[in-house]
């Protein structure tokens, strides 16, 4: 299951922050989770507690919003939803060079500091 080492990494990344900036404790963790980076949400929230067992992070809220895929056709520059499992051809073109544009993210968009009042934009760090 990656998804605990996801967690473990997102934890620690959080710690490290919070440990330079000398705050205490954090109360809630936002990531942008591509829906084709393989993260299964359900996992992830399973693992998030054990991840933040005895750090600063501990009893911290984990908020994971899904980033939707879009691709382009590079000859033609049409841009559409690939869908689960994604199709990657050109609906426009039937042409197969393409990028992907969004889908597979796995980043920390926010985090909230417990020494602080209200929402933060923290750090925003690749996980």
């Amino acid at each position: 299951m990656h998804e605990m080492s996801i967690a473990v990494a997102v934890v620690d990344q959080v710690s490290r922050a919070a440990a330079e900036h000398g705050v205490r404790g954090v109360t809630a963790v936002r990531l942008d989770v591509g829906e084709l980076a393989g993260v299964v949400p359900a996992a992830l929230d399973f693992c998030w507690d054990l991840a933040c067992e005895g750090t600063a992070l501990a009893g911290a809220v984990l908020s994971a919003r899904t980033v939707p895929a879009r691709a382009r056709c590079l000859p033609c520059a049409v841009e559409w939803a690939p869908g689960l499992p994604p199709d990657l051809g050109c609906p426009g073109c039937g042409g197969g060079r393409v990028e992907l544009l969004t889908g597979r993210e796995l980043q920390i968009r926010g985090v909230d500091w417990a020494d602080e009042p209200g929402p933060g934009p923290g750090p925003t760090e690749e996980a």
